[in-house]
């Protein structure tokens, strides 16, 4: 009986249980490096718990948000790489290098890929009062305006700037950027007239799309969006093999052990599997993407192909 009482214990131990010395020992930092609430900090706090349950540690969360996402990631190229200080990111990660000068560093060399978490659809969106009541109707008001209409974005080549960039370079438009601290400022921003319009991802949007505080004149993926099915995308309104969305990224400073690279994205792996984070997800809109180390870092490769292309055209400007 006894035997069976401490087989019984043991079996009922967790499996966060670790040998001596293996990683994590202890709390991990997770800067995110915009502010709360918005597309980023929102499924970096759904999936850090469940993260903690497989590591047996807590992710302790610290926003860090301002310049696009370059202050919370400049802090987290200056940690010690021990694997003790974990940044969440945006595609700035990828665009800030590019189109920042004097950063102090640079993403591609500064930082280990981890994983990535989330794909976030962007939604297109105005005022309800604003006269343009489908994509068409804002591009024309757009071009009537000459180049002075103001748009919304949350920084200079962040995904929700890029989007827009996109779509006017291939409508032949030109408009006024606009830029603010994160998404949910650029969503205000349009709601107080500021702004006319801004992509934004779903978690800011969709509650005031549904209570009719926004207008949604299109959806940036390839198809549509179960949370809004009723928003057709910007391509089937003219503009075919138009798809851009937004993501969510983990990564560590440049000289992580390899171990905590390989653990913090298997935690991750794990918690996008959880119903709940999953149900939670679908929500909000967003999408479990996740990619290993290497599978990511051939990603935002892609992605800074992409980046280098728009500034070679002039559709995309570097900061002064």
């Amino acid at each position: 009986m006894q035997r069976r009482a401490l087989l019984a214990v043991g079996l009922a131990m967790p499996c966060i249980a670790r040998a001596q010395g293996q990683y994590p020992e202890r709390p991990i930092r997770l800067v995110v490096a915009w502010p709360p609430g918005g597309g980023a900090d929102t499924p970096a706090r759904l999936v850090a718990p469940h993260m903690a349950r497989v590591l047996g540690h807590p992710l302790v969360i610290e926003n860090r948000g301002g310049a696009s996402g370059a202050i919370g990631t400049g802090v987290v190229a200056q940690a010690a790489p021990d694997g003790y200080t974990l940044l969440a990111d945006t595609s700035s990660f990828v665009t800030n290098s590019l189109t920042v000068p004097g950063l102090g560093y640079d993403s591609e060399k500064a930082f280990t890929p981890v994983c990535k978490v989330v794909d976030s659809p962007l939604l297109l969106v105005c005022r309800p009062d604003y006269p343009a009541r489908t994509l068409a109707e804002l591009l024309d008001r757009i071009r009537t305006e000459g180049g002075k209409l103001p748009y919304a974005s949350s920084g200079n080549g962040a995904g929700t700037n890029l989007a827009t960039v996109v779509l006017l370079q291939r409508a032949g438009l030109s408009a006024t950027h606009v830029v603010y601290r994160g998404g949910a400022q650029s969503v205000l921003g349009v709601l107080g007239g500021e702004t006319v319009f801004t992509f934004s991802t779903l978690p800011q949007a969709t509650p005031l799309v549904r209570e009719g505080r926004l207008r949604a004149l299109a959806v940036g993926t390839a198809q549509r969006i179960a949370a809004l099915p009723e928003v057709p995308t910007v391509a089937e309104q003219g503009w075919p093999g138009f798809a851009w969305s937004e993501m969510l990224g983990f990564h560590l400073p440049a000289g992580s052990p390899p171990e905590a690279a390989r653990r913090l994205a298997a935690a991750t792996e794990d918690a996008l599997r959880q119903r709940e984070v999953q149900d939670r997800l679908g929500q909000i809109g967003m999408i479990p993407a996740f990619l290993g180390p290497e599978a990511f870092a051939a990603e935002m490769a892609g992605h800074r192909q992409t980046i280098r292309g728009l500034l070679a055209s002039g559709a995309l400007q570097r900061d002064a």
